[in-house]
């Protein structure tokens, strides 16, 4: 089996899909998207091409070394985005071939069911609380928030704004109880400063985790707060191949690990991150704001390793997929089908196919017009 033509395509609403063709029918889908990069990384795709053409499939690791090496400049979000999607869809391609999913593959089930997280928040603690709710209702027993301070954060904050951003999580905890699990996501938009001032708010709340405190290149300053505060700190949906989150590990920065399956190098790459993070009794909660085909591989992996916490998603893939994800109890069934045990469906797919990529958000402060992270 060879490599025969490899496509990629826009699809709405800010997703780049990935199909690997071979000369025996069998069709890998991959999913090599880097948010508001989505032309950049389809062109990224195209110059790995002349490379996989008439190549076995099946050599997935010789593959992805000799794509990432001869690269010659290494790493980034780019190109390991690109040789994610690719390699997502050689491994679809491998198990399709087995006729195995990619976990049995990869030597498990180490679980039956796979526990999911979904967004929640936003507005006035009244309003946060009312979306908390929504989602436990909706069969969830964890959910993920933002800082809700009323504004971008500052520099150093207000009294006022740390007491506004407790509030809501507060709210929210009162809403659904202390069986819920209700992790909180910094987005790397709140200074060093502010942070620590955060985190001691939230504590007496206990969320699941504390989600990029601040900057993740800012390992130090990570390490600082992570022995400050007893609630777990989580990084990793910014770092890029096992070298990116060595350090990470080796400072006790973070006990929480949330590579991308689509940025970090792809399905065997991010197990072998779990496997470097299992060493230092570290969990992993894979980070996928993104769509069905990158949500499949992350199930995958979550079945296949023993330090899995809770899976990301947006979609279950109603409206792309041909058999959608199905949550029950707050968790969906491992797929049996092979390899990453999904099928599009082409023809609810026909209306989601664009030219037209979607752009990261500007965001500037009121006060003053600087420019704010989002």
């Amino acid at each position: 089996m060879v490599i025969t033509s490899i496509e990629t395509f826009l699809v709405k609403p800010r997703w780049l899909f990935l199909k690997v063709h071979t000369d025996e029918g069998i069709v890998g889908l991959g999913e090599p998207i880097l948010e508001g990069r989505a032309h950049t990384c389809a062109a990224a795709v195209r110059e790995l091409e002349p490379y996989l053409i008439g190549k076995d499939p099946l050599s997935i690791v010789h593959h992805w070394q000799a794509m990432y090496r001869h690269a010659f400049y290494r790493g980034g979000p780019i190109l390991t985005s690109a040789l994610s999607g690719v390699e997502q869809a050689l491994w679809d391609i491998k198990g399709k071939a087995a006729g195995l999913p990619i976990y049995a593959l990869l030597g498990g089930p180490t679980r039956s069911r796979i526990r999911m997280y979904i967004g929640a928040g936003g507005g006035t603690p009244e309003q946060a609380a009312a979306s908390a709710r929504a989602c436990v209702e909706k069969g969830f027993t964890a959910i993920k928030t933002g800082v809700a301070g009323g504004r971008p954060a500052r520099l150093v904050e207000t009294p006022g704004f740390v007491e506004r951003a407790e509030a809501t999580f507060a709210a929210m905890r009162d809403a659904v109880g202390k069986d819920v699990d209700i992790a909180i996501d910094f987005h790397g938009a709140v200074s060093p400063q502010t942070a620590a001032l955060l985190i001691k708010a939230l504590e007496p709340y206990q969320p699941m985790f504390i989600e990029e405190p601040v900057q993740c290149q800012n390992v130090d300053v990570l390490a600082d707060l992570a022995r400050k505060t007893h609630v777990p700190i989580a990084t990793g949906e910014r770092l890029y191949t096992k070298w990116g989150f060595r350090e990470v590990l080796e400072r006790r920065a973070a006990s929480i690990l949330q590579p991308d399956l689509s940025h970090a190098g792809g399905i065997m790459e991010c197990r072998i991150i779990a496997g470097m993070a299992e060493t230092c009794y570290a969990g992993m909660a894979p980070h996928c704001p993104l769509g069905p085909i990158a949500l499949a591989a992350c199930i995958q992996l979550d079945a296949a390793i023993p330090n899995f916490l809770a899976q990301e998603h947006v979609t279950l893939g109603h409206g792309y997929l041909k058999r959608p994800f199905v949550l029950r109890d707050g968790y969906v069934k491992l797929p049996t089908a092979p390899g990453l045990g999904i099928e599009l469906d082409d023809d609810a797919l026909a209306d989601k196919i664009t030219t037209d990529a979607w752009h990261c958000p500007e965001l500037y402060a009121d006060d003053d017009g600087s420019v704010c992270d989002w």
